[in-house]
């Protein structure tokens, strides 16, 4: 009995937990046709807006590389002194405008026209040490005939008629052998002071190339006093002023040309094969409103290890003097001019708290639509995530809300489907919702 009676308890207990089952099922699909039949209530309950709709396509998007540089001077010479000595005076300032040849400083030249003048004398003692007259050419002297080489050569040749005079008496035995060796010697030493002589000569007129040097260079120096501007440009800096002692490179002044400037910027490494002398960059120009096209003018051999980057210049006409150097400007270059991605007008996208979303239309309904955009231009946005070409979304996303969509281009189709749809779905959602409820009801 006691068997049988468990028997019965965990029979009755399994038909228990059957039937909460049963209506635990029932009660599931009740929720779920009445929710179905909410949302489809609420389409149906959706305002209606009558709004712009376009469709997400593939544009034609050039690839363009983006460079951050600045504007420099065509030429840069910071100008030094050649000599030492003291400023006597500066004729330029900050921002003046001067022409190739215009003196910039001048250096004290008493002390260097004293140079010049010493120099003169010493060059003048050494041509009339070789007999040469002022303004007499160096190059018609003739060693051999310069007095002191004359006089020497008259002994020598004295000397060889007396040893030949004393040979014919050495013949006739009428002069002894220690005689002739006398007569010997002497002719000897009058050849050897000829050609010393001689030599001396030669050396007194290189020392005349040496004396034409000394002058030329204390000239040199004395030119030097006025320090002058070597191409037209403007001054950058000023850097001394009279009294200022300077020694032998110290700057005076930076003079810039500015009549053409040159963009200098770099472009990644992996772009460094994409760009090429000749092709054309649109520059940027801080405080300039219009873009500036120029072209690309030297590029560097090599990719900086360090950055690297890969660096170019581009010319930039400033003849007007519109320009200023030193100016930030930013490059932009087209490297694909084929390629294309997906974007979207600019006032299709809406923004807030850092997030970017469009109003997308599905089913005819306008609903929100979250995106990753790119790069921005002009003419759209690209976008990177969430849009796929054949996308319907509104063209002005200002005017988003959730609602149903009737597009003003007179196509009411995606609203049309929309309703139809979804009194289809209502349909047969009601039905089966009365069919679960009959069979929860037989159930229970």
């Amino acid at each position: 009995m006691t068997i049988q009676r468990s028997t019965i308890a965990r029979n009755g207990r399994q038909r228990f937990l059957y039937g909460c089952l049963v209506v635990t099922l029932l009660s599931g699909c009740q929720k779920q046709a009445a929710s179905s039949l909410n949302e489809v209530s609420g389409q149906k309950d959706l305002p209606q807006i009558r709004v712009d709709v376009i469709a997400v396509d593939r544009v034609k998007w050039p690839t363009i590389v983006r460079s951050h540089g600045s504007l420099v001077p065509d030429e840069v010479a910071v100008i030094g002194s050649r000599i030492d000595g003291r400023v006597s005076q500066v004729d330029v300032d900050l921002g003046d405008r001067v022409t190739q040849g215009m003196t910039l400083v001048t250096i004290g030249q008493a002390e260097f026209q004293l140079r010049v003048e010493q120099a003169e004398a010493q060059l003048l003692q050494a041509r009339s040490a070789v007999g040469l007259r002022p303004g007499d050419p160096v190059a018609q002297l003739q060693p051999e005939n310069a007095p002191p080489v004359l006089e020497h050569k008259a002994l020598w040749n004295e000397a060889r008629g007396n040893l030949d005079r004393a040979e014919m008496l050495l013949a006739k035995n009428s002069i002894t052998a220690s005689e002739i060796d006398q007569i010997k010697a002497a002719a000897a030493v009058a050849e050897a002071r000829f050609k010393s002589a001689l030599n001396s000569v030669h050396e007194k007129i290189a020392q005349i190339g040496v004396r034409e040097a000394e002058l030329a260079l204390a000239k040199e120096q004395l030119a030097d006093t006025t320090i002058v501007a070597p191409f037209d440009g403007l001054i950058q800096s000023r850097d001394v002023s009279p009294g200022t002692y300077l020694r032998t490179g110290d700057a005076v002044a930076t003079l810039v040309r500015t009549d053409t400037l040159r963009f200098r910027g770099t472009i990644p490494e992996r772009f460094s094969l994409d760009i090429s002398v000749g092709q054309s960059v649109e520059l940027e120009i801080e405080s300039v409103a219009t873009p500036v096209k120029v072209p690309v003018t030297r590029i560097s051999p090599a990719v900086d290890l360090t950055s690297r980057s890969l660096l170019f210049e581009a010319v930039v006409d400033n003849s007007a003097g519109s320009l200023r150097s030193g100016l930030f400007a930013e490059a932009r270059i087209v490297t694909d001019e084929t390629s294309t991605t997906v974007a979207i007008p600019h006032s299709a996208l809406v923004e807030f708290a850092g997030a970017e979303k469009v109003w997308k239309v599905v089913d005819g309904v306008a609903k929100e639509q979250q995106v990753l955009t790119g790069e921005r231009r002009a003419d759209g946005i690209e976008i990177l995530q969430g849009l796929q070409p054949g996308d319907m979304i509104l063209s002005d996303g200002r005017e988003g809300m959730v609602a149903s969509v009737l597009p003003n281009t007179g196509d009411e189709s995606l609203a049309t489907s929309s309703n139809s749809a979804a009194e289809d779905n209502a349909a047969e959602d009601n039905a089966a919702s009365h069919a679960d409820g009959g069979n929860g009801e037989h159930a229970e």
